[in-house]
Parts: structure tokens; C-alpha cells; sequence
């Protein structure tokens, strides 16, 4: 592709997961100093000093800004579509409290993932998850923001209510028939994770989705980093690599995801296996989208 990336994308990653054991504000820094990011997704501060520092770094930044409440639901084991409602009504106030963190941080909205469900009472779950949206989305909307669901695997690690695609995709109709503050959050290594490929998912998905993530998964059973650990590229018995990067970009394209008027979001989501060196994973990463991008073929739908 000759044209670069920058021109359609603004490219992010998630700072807890590039920089798991580095400084945060340190972290923000570095990424906020690296111009290879033009985006960037943060989460929940626990120290308030932290906090208003890297409010500071980030106007200056000229970033777009994301904030992720996943970290958050999942240490809680906060669940959005709990059919107790006791335990709902917790999940969603910890999901407003998450967007008055990311107003003041200067982050558009917030994403957040569904929760754990059981067959028979999934429908019951369905509608608990539409509740806290629709509340959520109420709050973020009063202060111009939007809300983001991240579609995860159902049945194979955080075995999520929300994917698969289709699902998905029927959640986002009913929510955006009554919000128009909500969109999808889609990432190429959960599709392994749902038995899904990168055409079936973004077809399916595609009038909901408002932001990108990329990564690897290992979805062989037995094999080191199995489910949604999101190793580096390259990882052995992972499912992605350039190819598989390649296709995405090439299904972006053609379903209309190239838009240089308004750019979307596509943040790396990779971190460091045990050992591994979170500077050399974040270099391979970049290494893997600068080449996936030189190989898509220019021109039209193809």
C-alpha cells in the first residue's frame, strides 16, 4: 500500500497491555513521545496524583483518547448483564464512575465487555446487558461521549455473553435503535477465539463498528498462552501473523473502513509472555503492521 497507514487510521495501543510493569505515567509518556501513535487507551487510575499527571501529558499530546473499563469489570468480577440486579446495579455504577474518569482524563467514551451467562438463562442476561448499556449510554451521552462494547469469545476464556458475531451484532441493532452514542469494539484476535474469520465477523458486524483492535491468540488446547492472552505476532501455535493482518486490512477496505475524512481507531493489543521483553514485543508488533500494510495491494475492492 503506498499511501500510509496514517491516512486512514489513527493508530493507537493499550498502554496496560504494551507496558504491564512500567510506570504509568512513565508509560503514557513514552507512548505519548513515540509518533508512530496517534491514539491511545488507558484505564482506571488508583492514584489520583497519577491520574491528574497524565491528564497533563495527554492534552499536550495531540492523541485521540480511549478508556477501557474491561481491567476494571474484570478484577471486580463485575458482571453488566447479572440477573441478580443487585449485582447489575454494581456493575453499572462502576461503569458511570468509569465515564466521569475518562471525561476528566479527556477520553472520548469508554469500552467495556459483557459478562459470564449460562445457557438457560441467556436471554434473561440479554436483557440485563441492554439495561446497564442503555443507562451507561444515557450518562456518557450528557457529557458528549460514547460507549463501546467489546465483542469477546462466549465459550473458550472470558466466555463472554457477547460474541459471537451475529449476536453481536443483534445487540448493538437493539441498542442503537434507542442510542445512537453505542458501537462495536472489534479485535482480530478474538476471531480465532470465536471461531470466526476476519471477512464473517467485519461483514456481519460492519454498520456497528466504531473501533478496531489487533492482535494474536492461541486457540489450541494444550498450548502455551491458550485463549485470550494476546502473545506477541509470531508466537508459536498462535493464529495470527502478517497474512492473517493482511486479510483485515484488505476486509477494511472493503467494507468501507478507509476513511481519511474521519479516521478510525486501530490499537495494537499485544503483551509480553513471561520472560519476554515488553520494549523487543512492542517493536515486533510494529514490525508486523508496517508490514502487512506494504503488502496490501493497492487500488479498489480486492
Amino acid at each position: 500500500m503506498r499511501e500510509p497507514i496514517e491516512k486512514y487510521f489513527r493508530v493507537g495501543t493499550i498502554q496496560w497491555m504494551s507496558h504491564p510493569a512500567r510506570n504509568v505515567v512513565e508509560s503514557i509518556r513514552d507512548f505519548a513521545s513515540d509518533d508512530f501513535f496517534s491514539a491511545l487507551e488507558i484505564r482506571h487510575f488508583e492514584d489520583s496524583a497519577q491520574r491528574e499527571e497524565a491528564r497533563q501529558l495527554l492534552a499536550q499530546s495531540h492523541m485521540w483518547l480511549g478508556y477501557g473499563a474491561q481491567p476494571t469489570l474484570l478484577a471486580g468480577a463485575l458482571n453488566p448483564n447479572a440477573v441478580e440486579e443487585s449485582e447489575r446495579i454494581r456493575a453499572e455504577k462502576a461503569l458511570t464512575e468509569a465515564v466521569d474518569e475518562a471525561a476528566f482524563l479527556g477520553a472520548s467514551g469508554i469500552a467495556f465487555l459483557a459478562g459470564k451467562w449460562t445457557e438457560e438463562q441467556r436471554e434473561a442476561a440479554y436483557a440485563q446487558l441492554l439495561k446497564t448499556t442503555r443507562n451507561v449510554c444515557d450518562y456518557a451521552a450528557e457529557k458528549g461521549m460514547h460507549v463501546e462494547l467489546e465483542v469477546f469469545d462466549y465459550n473458550m476464556d472470558k466466555a463472554a455473553l457477547i460474541g459471537p458475531a451475529p449476536y453481536a451484532a443483534r445487540f448493538a441493532s437493539d441498542v442503537r435503535m434507542t442510542h445512537a452514542n453505542f458501537g462495536l469494539l472489534v479485535d482480530l484476535s478474538h476471531f480465532p477465539t470465536t471461531y470466526e474469520t476476519s471477512r464473517f465477523a467485519i461483514r456481519t458486524m460492519r454498520s456497528y463498528i466504531t473501533h478496531f483492535h489487533i492482535g494474536n491468540a492461541v486457540v489450541k488446547p494444550g498450548c502455551a498462552g491458550y485463549g485470550d492472552q494476546h502473545p506477541r505476532f509470531g508466537y508459536p501455535n498462535s493464529a495470527n501473523d502478517v497474512e492473517q493482518l493482511v486479510e483485515f486490512f484488505r476486509v477494511l477496505r472493503q467494507e468501507g473502513f478507509f476513511d481519511a475524512k474521519a479516521p478510525y481507531v486501530l490499537s495494537l493489543e499485544v503483551k509480553p509472555m513471561p520472560g519476554e521483553d515488553e520494549d523487543v514485543v512492542l517493536a515486533n508488533t510494529k514490525r508486523v503492521i508496517r508490514r502487512a500494510w506494504a503488502l496490501l495491494e493497492d487500488g479498489g475492492a480486492q
